[in-house]
């Protein structure tokens, strides 16, 4: 509070600007509480305890401490499996919280149901028709990666069969095969109804495993007459029922469990790749050069993602953003200038260097207030690394040789003359640190350096691409992002089968005079012949 009320004595004294640049703040406790060990052993205790209330309530349970005892030690292999093959996921509290809520969540549907049945209130017959067996398996697959989504298969079939009044190998195989069913059909969803789909294909393989292990009927082959069709009919609706219920459930509260959680799915990406964005919208009226450069990146960094296994659409997104903050002064950068206007004519090259460099920090101040996604701001930030502005820094050194030189003449002393410091001339960085960041770099310097090419053959496209993609190497900037050499050799093929194909040549058309001189000749042939 006294801050704010200083500040606004030094704006109106003229001594402070008024405008506020929005940065993202790091909080110890916000630190603790994403990593710390304390809430990671609340979290796992809570899971613990949740587990045993469903256990040990409820008349149907037979032997409850040694199904408890055997249930823990289950619970301590998943939390093994999680620190060995998903460190990512153990690490972050959000997502153990996830994993644990979730699983727990099926649990209390199962013990819920077997409550139903107990009372009297659901026919037994359909219990294993009605378990959402998907639940899990299928907001693991699309939040968290398939291997995520098979673990929560595996987990809750182990669990569920130990809450059934008898441990059930019937229960264990339908919930395992159908939660394989569910994470087969997510592996990568792009549309909700693809979720949907899942959900479908899950309600068929609970009907058709019920219908060999006998769960659906009594059905008799052999005697059609007495098999009960009603009851047949109550089952085979409640399996689709549950299979699609359950996909349409996760579709709902998948952008709940986003927000949370801190996670973005493919299909909120691609929702976020609309062009109707009032950033992108606002580029193609005042900065249209950059919004086309951009249109470009997102080509090239989408099709080396796919080359190289990354996520293509991340890429796309972060492209499409990567630049906004030239928004603030357009017409400083060359792709906006107009034929023969240079702005950059009537400033020293420092404050030239320092207009190019801000639009990093513009970029993130809009990127935060407009809520854009962590990785969009990341990727904005990290897009040039710590790279040098050359093209002012040599002008500089340049005008201070010139300086020097005078300066002899005019026997002035050398250190009158301003020195070149380079870390003037230098994006603040931090350099990419992830795989798409590491893309999008070399994307944007590529797309940049293609636009100096007068005819671009495919040696030249080739000798360009490898040459920006080697001055990058050597400047540092993808010592700290995961990108390896045989990466950044297929990068550069899709770089440059992309730029070839966007920098095409079409063939010469005639122009409309030669049409109308050849028009011309033939009407003054036809009038020559007919006199």
């Amino acid at each position: 509070m006294f801050k704010f009320l200083h500040r606004q004595q030094l704006v109106k004294k003229g001594l402070a600007c008024g405008k506020s640049r929005l940065r993202v703040e790091e909080s110890p406790w916000r630190e603790a509480l994403a990593c710390g060990w304390l809430p990671r052993v609340a979290v796992f205790a809570a899971f613990a305890v949740g587990l045993g209330f469903l256990i040990f309530t409820g008349d149907q349970q037979d032997q409850p401490l040694k199904k408890y005892l055997i249930c823990l030690l289950v619970f301590g292999i998943s939390i093994a499996q999680l620190w060995v093959n998903h460190p990512t996921a153990f690490y972050r509290n959000s997502s153990l919280a996830l994993i644990y809520g979730i699983l727990l969540l099926q649990l209390g549907a199962i013990k819920g149901l077997l409550v139903l049945a107990d009372s009297g209130r659901i026919d037994l017959q359909l219990v294993p028709l009605l378990i959402p067996y998907a639940l899990a398996p299928l907001v693991f697959s699309v939040l968290l990666g398939r291997h995520l989504g098979l673990f929560g298969a595996v987990a809750a079939s182990l669990w569920g069969a130990f809450l059934m009044p008898v441990t059930d190998t019937v229960f264990l195989v339908i919930s395992l095969i159908s939660g394989a069913v569910a994470v087969l059909f997510t592996l990568q969803v792009r549309k909700r109804s693809q979720l949907i789909r899942a959900g479908l294909y899950v309600g068929i393989a609970v009907w058709m495993l019920a219908a060999i292990f006998g769960q659906i009927g009594p059905a008799l082959v052999s005697a059609p007459g007495l098999t009960d069709w009603a009851m047949v009919g109550m089952q085979t609706l409640a399996a689709f029922t549950v299979g699609v219920g359950t996909a349409i459930i996760v579709s709902g509260i998948l952008p709940i469990l986003e927000h949370i959680f801190g996670i973005t799915t493919d299909i909120s990406w691609l929702e976020a790749a609309d062009l109707n964005h009032p950033l992108l919208k606002r580029m193609t009226l005042e900065a249209p050069g950059t919004y086309h450069h951009s249109l470009a990146v997102a080509n090239l960094a989408e099709a080396g993602a796919e080359a190289i296994g990354a996520n293509p659409t991340i890429c796309r997104v972060c492209a499409y953003f990567h630049d906004i903050g030239k928004l603030v002064k357009p017409e400083y950068f060359t792709e906006n200038m107009a034929q023969g206007v240079n702005p950059h004519d009537d400033l020293a090259p420092s404050m030239s260097a320092l207009i190019i460099i801000s639009h990093v920090k513009e970029g993130e101040d809009l990127a935060l207030k407009h809520r854009l996604n962590d990785l969009v701001v990341d990727v904005i930030r990290e897009h040039h690394g710590n790279s040098l502005v050359r093209f002012f820094h040599q002008r500089a050194l340049q005008q201070a040789d010139d300086a020097r030189l005078g300066g002899k003449i005019m026997n002035l002393r050398a250190e009158d003359v301003p020195a070149v410091r380079e870390e003037n001339f230098r994006y603040p960085g931090p350099n990419p640190q992830t795989r798409e960041s590491g893309i999008i770099c070399l994307a944007d310097a590529v797309e940049s350096a293609s636009r100096s090419l007068q005819r671009p053959t495919p040696q030249r496209v080739e000798d360009l691409v490898d040459e920006v993609i080697e001055l990058k190497m050597d400047e540092g900037l993808l010592d700290e992002c995961p990108l390896t050499l045989a990466d950044i050799r297929k990068l550069a093929a899709s770089f440059r089968f992309t730029l070839l194909n966007m920098l095409h040549s079409r063939i010469a058309y005639p122009r409309d005079d030669v049409k109308s001189e050849t028009k011309a000749t033939r009407k003054t042939e036809g009038s020559g012949s007919a006199a």
